[in-house]
């Protein structure tokens, strides 16, 4: 009762019929992509996990800090606290220097009034009365600070770097404004999906493009028992799987692509878990993108 033989009949049929698709080789385009879009990805990851570090030595150093400005991570907040790390080194300094420094800092940007850097400066001040920690006790968390924030720095300023020459590259490629069209889809995830999928004439049919992504469901199956409840197989591309996850859930806020909104509706009025509504958000997803990319239209939600 066991599927070998089976297995081993159909391999036989495959190899002496000859049914082989030909090798479809990548664009060089494509490739450089999918390359920079992945190393992207690469530093993101790296970037939040030194953000992690840097939380949990700035908590035991300066915690207070983390409402002085909006944006705790944005380049003046971060060279800011690298020259007034504790609240002692705050509180020794002159009203006046400190406003004096914020204005250097900000000399390269542009939008920033006095009243901003006053603000600031007070909520600075107000921060490092409040701080229970005025001087720390260990100064490997002073250097441990330092070198977190000029390592978050470089992250931000690469990042930047790779975001631009992604949008330059992508922009040459004329899917990259078909897929954009699709609500929820904006600029980063466009360009990992462009990358990811290569050139769509690889897949005849959507559901090889729905495997390649690895949102198919498994097959488990031996002799009589075939399992009814599977998971899906995770296999080939895990950037264009996860892309495709984060398209959906940024079309289905705030309602942004009404299709899928109502296809997602639908599915969980059917009893399906809020992740297997969302995988099959994507299996939905993929046949658009397809679709769109064969026939060179843009999506419509009508």
């Amino acid at each position: 009762v066991k599927t070998d033989s089976a297995d081993a009949y159909l391999l036989g049929e495959l190899y002496y019929k000859e049914e082989f698709e030909p090798f479809k080789k990548r664009g060089v385009q494509l490739l450089n992509l999918r390359y920079l879009t992945r190393q992207y990805e690469s530093l993101s990851k790296m970037c939040v996990q030194t953000k992690l570090q840097f939380q949990a030595v700035l908590d035991q150093v300066f915690p207070a800090y983390k409402g002085v400005f909006g944006a705790m991570y944005s380049g003046i907040s971060l060279r800011f606290l690298s020259e007034f790390p504790t609240s002692y080194s705050v509180l020794q300094t002159p009203e006046d220097t400190l406003k004096a420094r914020m204005k250097e800092l900000l000399s390269s940007k542009r939008g920033r009034s006095e009243d901003w850097i006053n603000q600031r400066v007070q909520r600075l001040l107000d921060a490092a009365k409040q701080n229970p920690f005025q001087q720390t006790m260990y100064a490997s968390h002073l250097i441990n600070l330092k070198v977190l924030i000029t390592l978050i720095l470089q992250y931000q300023e690469h990042l930047i770097e790779l975001e631009q020459n992604i949008d330059a590259l992508a922009e040459e490629i004329e899917e990259y404004e078909l897929i954009q069209s699709i609500p929820g889809i904006g600029h980063k995830i466009a360009a990992t999906i462009l990358s990811e999928i290569g050139e769509v004439d690889r897949f005849d049919h959507p559901k090889k493009l729905v495997a390649f992504a690895g949102i198919d469901p498994s097959v488990f199956a031996s002799g009589k028992f075939t399992a009814t409840r599977n998971r899906i197989t995770k296999r080939g591309s895990r950037q264009l799987r996860y892309a495709l996850v984060m398209a959906v859930q940024c079309g289905l806020i705030r309602s942004r692509n009404t299709r899928l909104k109502e296809f997602y509706e639908r599915k969980r009025t059917e009893g399906k878990p809020h992740k297997v509504a969302l995988v099959a958000c994507a299996n939905k997803l993929v046949h658009w993108l397809h679709a769109i990319l064969k026939s060179k239209k843009l999506f419509r939600l009508a």
